[in-house]
């Protein structure tokens, strides 16, 4: 027979917060005491999965097993994009690309920090294929995220016709084959970018840069002061003086800006030697 489905009322309080505790301890994500009902919501198809009739047996299968964590973070965390999300980004990072490659530089690397489902890097991939020519300079976008479900995505490159509907019609013919349902990313812009996977809660990173630009948006909301010190001090360790980073909005870094100076807001720059 199969499980019992979870009610609404077994995730305690008890529980949901040693379920926070591990979702922090392995991620740096926050969530909050009122996220309760969504993490209840979102976790409900994994215990059916997993034959577990209550959160509690659940906890202690996440005690006992590293890679269901990865499953837990998979469910709570949030993959919310678009592509050209905050297009004046991409303005500010053509014209900075131009500026380099006019200057001699022919080799150029980048970080989407919180690639989600891969929109992001790939809409740095068409602005720096529209900027430097298509096949671009020597240039690699590494493209990380916690979730390997949408690392999964990025590399499949696969989006439907309403996901690609904010790509401007010619760079959506140049960049993508069309077939009945979906919109393929073509092989030359899926081999700019380099998905994998990484938790940006623990630097210092496997990476030695230096890094030309940093798109970090819309993460550092789900972290804390001291996650976000010090995200944003490897990050600042990884640019190249002068290297941009990008953020969303909603993220204030106020504070904490050690060696970046804010361009504009949701735009800083490393300072120059």
């Amino acid at each position: 027979m199969p499980a019992p489905m979870p009610t609404e009322t077994d995730l305690d309080q008890e529980t949901f917060d040693a379920i926070r505790a591990l979702v922090y301890q392995a991620s740096g994500i926050n969530l909050g005491p009122h996220k309760l009902t969504m993490v209840r919501a979102r976790l409900s198809k994994r215990l059916r999965t997993l034959g577990l009739s209550d959160h509690r047996a659940y906890l202690a299968l996440l005690r006992e097993d590293s890679d269901e964590v990865i499953q837990l973070l998979d469910a709570v965390s949030t993959n919310v994009t678009s592509f050209f999300r905050e297009a004046i980004h991409f303005g500010i990072l053509a014209d900075y690309l131009q500026g380099l490659h006019q200057a001699g530089q022919q080799r150029f690397r980048l970080w989407s920090a919180a690639s989600s489902t891969g929109e992001e890097p790939y809409t740095i991939a068409m602005t720096v294929c529209e900027t430097l020519g298509l096949p671009a300079s020597d240039c690699k976008i590494l493209a990380t995220d916690i979730s390997t479900r949408a690392l999964a995505a990025c590399r499949a490159g696969s989006y439907t016709a309403e996901r690609v509907a904010a790509v401007p019609p010619a760079l959506r013919q140049r960049y993508f084959i069309a077939n009945k349902t979906e919109f393929q990313v073509r092989d030359e812009l899926k081999r700019m970018v380099v998905p994998r996977r990484l938790d940006l809660s623990s630097p210092p990173f496997p990476m030695t840069g230096p890094l030309d630009v940093v798109f970090c948006r819309n993460v550092m909301i789900y972290f804390d002061n001291t996650v976000r010190s010090a995200l944003l001090a490897e990050i600042t360790r990884l640019l190249r003086p002068g290297g941009y980073l990008f953020v969303g909005h909603a993220e204030s870094l106020a504070g904490q800006l050690s060696g970046l100076q804010c361009v504009r807001p949701t735009v800083y720059r490393k300072a120059p030697h």
